[in-house]
């Protein structure tokens, strides 16, 4: 089974994913067949991942995820990999808000789950001896996952370093420091309302990764981090179809405003059976006319709304898809595109599809974020009335109508109950929650 390491940190914004895009650019550079993961519901940062490694990335999620679909993607992350680097998600210890002892969804979660080795990116400014403390807290806190290695980022000359690494030696000896990353103002990673800018809208994504396989390169102790890497201790199985296929011949929407969905979940479906085409609505295409169902995922459509509203071609071939009977499931964007109207950023109201009656607004931004548990309110394409599913919701626009029958009844991560979500109107239906697996 191929070794793997967990590459986290304190909080967001240390530089745990610059660091994880460069070494895993660096390695492929060099030859090594290198396989990555994502810890959470993350869209943005696997495509980064896939473009520095070659290869796909998959998110590992322990709330959101059964015991047996965690194992079989671990396994198939790092299927045929010399080494897998998995990426944490927040900081380190920072999952959902559940009861003691349940799995909270925290990288400190998965690293006790799978048994692979911590490796804790610190951002060093303003730190000399305090940075020891930081390093012992997050060693010892939990006693069922190991943290092996440091690196302390945005450390300031040599002095700053002798400091940090004089004051580690003596509090932490047991921690390996892997090495010191200075300030480095050119490899920004620009950012918008749902996290990173996507790495497709990024004309100098080649450029950025190699500056940051360069860093890693002089800066870090690569061999022996990657020495430090270890076998899951999960068994490898077939998890099995979470989210079942929505048809036989299913025409997923894909481009910058459709790009919110998780490989597992389209790996699955082909898996189950599933034919897949892709359609760009961006450029004006609509799906496969020989599609018996049509899947939007979630993504950045308030961006292109105007746009959107004007492609007579994608809309009418929703519209076409629902008065022949196919299915038509949207997750988030998705959703708002299937309904009447969108309200962008500046207040104009934009047509969309008029399959369902939603009508949202980006102009009245609103966070929405957190773990759900959906709960299917009436039998259809998903499953029999009560089947339930895990995923999350994270956006910022508001519900000005939502008239219809309701998909999902939903709570949160510690079971408080929010009410009824989603519509469904005949064979087209969707929510604001982003599918991830059946309910445990």
């Amino acid at each position: 089974m191929v070794n793997g390491i967990i590459i986290a940190a304190p909080a967001s914004g240390s530089g745990k994913t610059t660091l994880t895009l460069g070494l895993l650019r660096l390695l492929a550079r060099k030859g090594v067949a290198v396989g990555s993961a994502k810890v959470g519901p993350d869209y943005i940062d696997p495509a980064f991942h896939a473009a520095a490694s070659g290869r796909p990335c998959y998110n590992l999620d322990s709330w959101a995820m059964r015991p047996a679909t965690l194992a079989a993607l671990a396994a198939k992350a790092g299927r045929c990999a010399d080494l897998l680097v998995c990426e944490g998600v927040m900081g380190l210890f920072d999952g959902a808000f559940v009861a003691q002892g349940q799995p909270d969804g925290s990288t400190a979660d998965l690293a006790a789950a799978t048994g692979w080795p911590v490796v804790l990116v610190i951002d060093g400014r303003g730190m000399t001896g305090s940075a020891a403390a930081v390093l012992a807290g997050f060693a010892h806190l939990r006693s069922d996952l190991r943290l092996r290695g440091v690196i302390f980022n945005r450390v300031m000359g040599e002095k700053h370093k002798a400091a940090i690494a004089a004051a580690c030696a003596a509090y932490c000896p047991e921690v390996t420091l892997l090495g010191f990353l200075p300030p480095s103002a050119g490899l920004e990673t620009p950012s918008r309302h749902l996290g990173l800018v996507q790495a497709a809208e990024r004309a100098d994504l080649q450029a950025f990764l190699d500056g940051a396989a360069a860093l890693v390169a002089e800066h870090l102790d690569v061999d022996g981090l990657i020495n430090l890497a270890e076998p899951s201790r999960l068994a490898a199985n077939n998890g099995g179809t979470g989210v079942p296929p929505l048809g036989r011949r299913i025409a997923v929407a894909r481009d910058t405003a459709f790009a919110f969905a998780y490989p597992a979940l389209l790996e699955g479906w082909r898996e189950a059976g599933a034919e897949l085409s892709f359609f760009s609505p961006l450029a004006d295409q609509g799906p496969d006319e020989g599609a018996d169902s049509v899947y939007l995922p979630g993504g950045y459509p308030e961006l292109h709304a105007g746009r959107l509203a004007g492609n007579a071609g994608f809309l009418g071939g929703l519209r076409g898809a629902a008065s022949r009977g196919a299915v038509l499931y949207g997750e988030c964007g998705g959703y708002m595109v299937l309904g009447r109207g969108m309200e962008d950023a500046q207040g104009g109201r934009h047509e969309m599809a008029g399959l369902l009656g939603l009508e949202t607004s980006f102009a009245r931004r609103k966070l929405h974020l957190g773990y759900r548990h959906a709960t299917l309110a009436a039998a259809g394409p998903l499953g029999r009335a009560g089947a339930g599913f895990r995923g999350h919701e994270f956006h910022y626009a508001s519900i000005l109508a939502e008239e219809g029958a309701a998909l999902f009844s939903i709570t949160d991560a510690p079971g408080t109950r929010l009410g009824m979500a989603g519509l469904v109107e005949g064979r087209v239906m969707g929510s604001f929650v982003h599918l991830i697996d059946s309910s445990p």
